[in-house]
């Protein structure tokens, strides 16, 4: 049997991230070979993640990168089952280096399958199951271009942004800043009225009529009156056409205007955990 020294715990420690006890029986089950050591840990969270994959894991850490340019962005969601794993620090470093290497990604499936420290992401992710003991998992995954790209990540991490601007001028990056600011606060369902689907028109319309009908209006004036709040729905939760969170006098897009006169918001990305 191969001695196991503490450095080489250690390096299987700093490789894997599991604890030392589990690195040391790994080192002793692999009689000193660390790359079986390594497949003997994965091998641990593969049982581990079997076990654990009804559970529920809407915790975790929603992070915003852009890329270099800022021309685009990506928010990914690293979930787990607590809070308490979410605020860990390793965790959280993880989740950041996850979507470092997810900005060159076109999508989720494509990210799963790119390599990470020797091995895909999701092999990371079975790894780091079974290190944690709790079912780990990529929640989200979504990706913004545009000429210029902001990014907003609400204190604790639960909350991620994009937005996407028209142009990259003077002032962009906080006025960027500021309305993913505003959508993580805000929650807006869609960019502009264009961008509400139809079912969700449908409803709100019916509610309003549900709502004048119970105050007594007659129904040949529920029309009109619903198109009426139909507006004011849409300027409540509307990105472009919400009021601006730091001066309620103006818009969103004359926030944005009042930056540049030709800039425009083009789009956004929300993640919420929890």
């Amino acid at each position: 049997m191969a001695k196991i020294t503490a450095a080489e715990v250690n390096k299987l420690r700093k490789a894997t991230g599991a604890g030392m006890m589990d690195c040391k029986k790994a080192l002793v089950e692999a009689d000193g070979d660390f790359d079986k050591a390594i497949e003997i840990l994965r091998k641990k969270g593969q049982k581990v993640a079997a076990k654990r994959a009804d559970r529920d894991s809407s915790e975790g850490a929603a992070i915003a990168k852009v890329n270099a340019d800022k021309t685009a962005g990506v928010i990914i969601s690293l979930n787990c089952e607590t809070d308490f794993v979410a605020k860990n620090e390793s965790f959280v470093k993880l989740a950041h280096d996850l979507a470092d290497l997810a900005l060159d990604c076109n999508s989720k499936d494509d990210f799963l399958a790119a390599s990470f420290n020797g091995m895909t992401v999701n092999e990371k992710l079975t790894e780091q199951t079974g290190v944690i003991g709790e079912k780990i998992e990529i929640g989200s995954f979504e990706r913004l271009s545009a000429p210029f790209v902001g990014s907003y990540i609400h204190a604790g991490n639960k909350i991620a942004t994009l937005v996407g601007l028209s142009a990259s001028v003077d002032g962009a990056t906080e006025a960027a800043k500021d309305v993913a600011m505003q959508a993580a606060a805000m929650n807006p369902v869609a960019l502009n009225e264009e961008g509400v689907d139809q079912s969700t028109i449908d409803k709100e319309i019916e509610i309003a009529k549900d709502q004048l009908r119970q105050e007594g209006k007659p129904e040949a004036m529920l029309d009109n009156i619903a198109k009426g709040k139909l507006k004011r729905f849409f300027k409540d939760n509307t990105l472009v056409n919400q009021a601006f969170i730091k001066d309620n006098k103006q818009s969103v897009a004359q926030y944005v205007k009042s930056v540049n006169s030709d800039l425009e918001v083009t789009g956004f990305s929300r993640v919420a955990l929890g």
